[in-house]
């Protein structure tokens, strides 16, 4: 039987997204391996009448509730591939299922990707950090650090100013032009120069930041901005157009979320950039009103 629809990926856009469809009596399969990306984060912030609650938890009781919805399936499963075109796709998974479909939707989300610095990956979701309007305000303020990956540090570590006194770590990247500097003077904003060589524990919690040869600087939580990479080579394998932004590529939507292969639709930050649960599952809705007007005026 061919579905509407099958959502790979099962995060707050895709479920978002399949809230959307289930509830127009539509057929669709959702595809997820279990993995969400803010699954090193203990709990998610920010997310109206929410805050505060482990995303799991969230992402658990959204299953429940598409579950009641008779047209919805669930396979725990990969997208290995994907073959055909608008009105006629058909997914491969992992464990070797043919899934036909009139539509696709990608909601994988991404894979980050931290510079290569000892102590850094191991702390992620605790105490570095991607996103100060998730958990700048349980850090609770004092001395707070921001790594450079890029030359848009300069804006970043002027914004985590809000939250804490900021020392950016340039990290061997240009250092901020004129302008740049000047704004980071007025928001109090501390240059730390040289490369990070390592991050460990310090005293009393505390992170300690080494820059090479001298005292580490501490900070109460660094925040860094890492490189953000698809999680799915079904864009690669299909050649979908691409789109350059400071965190990474990002797929190539137009206004309805359609990708650059008609039929297949991209939701949440694979299609946004950056982004937080609030605006990946309200682009999800969004994405799906339009995949589903797709399938009535095809």
């Amino acid at each position: 039987m061919t579905e509407d629809a099958i959502i790979i990926g099962g995060g707050f856009a895709g479920l978002s997204a399949a809230m959307q469809l289930a509830r127009a009596r539509r057929r669709i399969t959702i595809l997820d391996t279990g993995l969400p990306r803010n699954r090193f984060a203990a709990h998610s912030h920010g997310f109206l009448a929410q805050d505060g609650r482990p995303g799991g938890d969230i992402l658990a009781d959204a299953r429940r509730q598409l579950a009641a919805y008779e047209t919805v399936t669930f396979r725990d499963a990969p997208a290995e591939r994907l073959e055909g075109e608008r009105d006629a796709f058909c997914v491969v998974t992992g464990d070797g299922a043919r899934i036909d479909a009139r539509r696709v939707l990608l909601a994988t989300g991404f894979e980050d990707q931290l510079p290569d610095i000892p102590g850094l990956a191991e702390r992620w979701g605790k105490t570095v950090l991607h996103c100060p309007y998730c958990h700048g305000y349980e850090v609770g303020g004092g001395p707070v650090g921001v790594l450079a990956r890029t030359s848009d540090a300069a804006r970043f570590a002027a914004v985590v100013a809000d939250w804490g006194d900021v020392t950016l770590f340039t990290n061997a990247v240009p250092e901020p032009d004129e302008k740049d500097l000047a704004v980071l003077e007025a928001r109090n904003v501390k240059l730390r120069p040289g490369r990070v060589t390592a991050v460990t524990d310090g005293p009393g919690g505390m992170l300690a930041v080494e820059t090479g040869p001298g005292i580490p600087t501490l900070v109460k939580a660094l925040f860094v901005s890492p490189e953000a990479r698809v999680r799915s080579d079904i864009p690669r394998d299909r050649g979908l157009e691409m789109k350059q932004t400071p965190i990474g590529s990002i797929l190539h939507t137009d206004d309805t979320g359609q990708t650059s292969l008609p039929g297949l639709y991209a939701a949440g930050d694979i299609a946004l950039g950056a982004a937080n649960i609030a605006l990946a599952s309200a682009n999800g809705v969004k994405t799906a009103v339009f995949l589903h007007h797709s399938l009535i005026w095809s």
